[in-house]
């Protein structure tokens, strides 16, 4: 699990391209804002298309292979991505470059399932994130200060670190360390063997559970700032500075806190999520200055810190052992849709109907989420697989 961090920690290090593409679109390609954002749009879509897919293969050829290709292709494809000037292949290549960059996500999500214990993948998920936290400070970071000498470097740079992943990934001795992990991941009933992903009510439900909190989730990314600076006349550096409070208290309380309800079931951890989620985004409807945000903030940041990990730690659970990269894939989907749905919603309430209205929409979502979470189904008492 280590080596994962650490290879999602240098992967995630070099993430540069990514936060820049619609800045880099507008300045350095002068490509209009609605142009630029379908060239994001663009990239969400290959996302949602690749989740489930990659899953499959997953488990077909390996998701330490999967990861592998994904991270070296990925280099190769940002390496040639800045010399590209035409806009429609530009399109065309960053469709592909989602394709190929988001599939290391549910490869990662199934390798950490076969190499932690059921018990421990809360908290191993839980420090993947922080990997992937850590590695978000720093990447848009150094990135920013790079664009100020050559928009380009930031491409060769992202890429030179995903080639390292890579690289990484392959002189760890996988071998040895996958005896130790998984002693019971082959405890599975013989009907769930069988069973497609479509046909897996409990998948299908559980994605449904968690598409509302997802939804309120990525407010942070689009309504919220707008919110700030419109609504209560804060400054766009106001809404930086606060975003650090998310980030902080992921970097240091998630593992922990994850370790601390070690003892607690998915369900009662995924509720406790979602309504933490809604009562944090909801309570913005009556925030009026800084001090509230930021409680506001924190309630909302301990949901999600609770509720990623678990929902993680619930869909490796309930996948068959030969299908795990698959149910991985068709869990990213949901993280996927939201994130092109989530902020187009968000905003549209906001403009349309006023920020009241959004944040006790989102409360509204949180409680849904939670009531239906407590409905999750428990896993059937299992037996071994031949």
């Amino acid at each position: 699990m280590w080596m994962i961090f650490a290879a999602t920690l240098i992967n995630r290090s070099g993430t540069m391209v990514l936060p820049f593409l619609a800045i880099y679109m507008t300045k350095q390609m002068n490509i209009s804002e609605a142009y630029a954002g379908l060239m994001v749009a663009s990239y969400g879509a290959g996302a949602l298309v690749t989740a489930p897919f990659v899953g499959k293969i997953a488990d077909k050829v390996g998701a330490l292979r999967v990861m592998k290709f994904s991270l070296t292709i990925t280099g190769l494809i940002l390496f040639v991505y800045s010399l590209i000037t035409n806009f429609y292949l530009l399109l065309a290549f960053t469709f592909l470059w989602a394709i190929i960059n988001e599939s290391f996500r549910p490869a990662n999500m199934s390798l950490i399932s076969e190499v932690v214990e059921t018990k421990q993948r809360r908290t191993a998920f839980a420090l993947n994130r922080l990997a992937i936290n850590l590695g978000m400070s720093i990447g848009p970071a150094v990135g920013g200060l790079l664009t100020l000498i050559n928009f380009s470097i930031i491409f060769y740079v992202d890429g030179f670190t995903s080639i390292c992943a890579a690289i990484f990934l392959a002189i760890v001795r996988w071998d040895k360390i996958e005896e130790k992990g998984n002693s019971d991941a082959s405890v599975h009933t013989t009907e769930e063997k069988h069973l497609g992903v479509l046909k897996d009510k409990r998948l299908l439900f559980f994605m449904l559970a968690m598409t509302p909190i997802l939804l309120i989730y990525f407010q942070h990314l689009s309504a919220m700032p707008l919110f700030l600076v419109h609504d209560l006349n804060l400054s766009p550096a106001v809404y930086g500075a606060l975003t650090l409070i998310n980030t902080g208290l992921i970097i240091f309380f998630e593992v922990p806190l994850n370790n601390y309800l070690v003892e607690w079931s998915d369900r009662k951890n995924l509720a406790l999520g979602a309504i933490l989620t809604g009562i944090g985004f909801g309570a913005m409807a009556f925030a009026t200055g800084i001090l509230f945000l930021i409680i506001t903030i924190i309630i909302w940041t301990v949901g999600e810190m609770i509720a990623f990990p678990a929902s993680a730690a619930y869909v490796s659970e309930i996948a068959p052992v030969k299908k795990r990269g698959e149910y991985m894939g068709f869990f990213q989907m949901t993280f996927s849709f939201s994130f092109m749905a989530g902020p187009w919603l968000g905003t549209l309430v906001l403009e349309n109907f006023g920020s009241f209205t959004l944040w006790i929409g989102a409360f509204v979502l949180g409680l849904f989420s939670t009531l239906m979470m407590l409905k999750l189904k428990e896993k059937p008492t299992p037996v071994k697989d031949k």
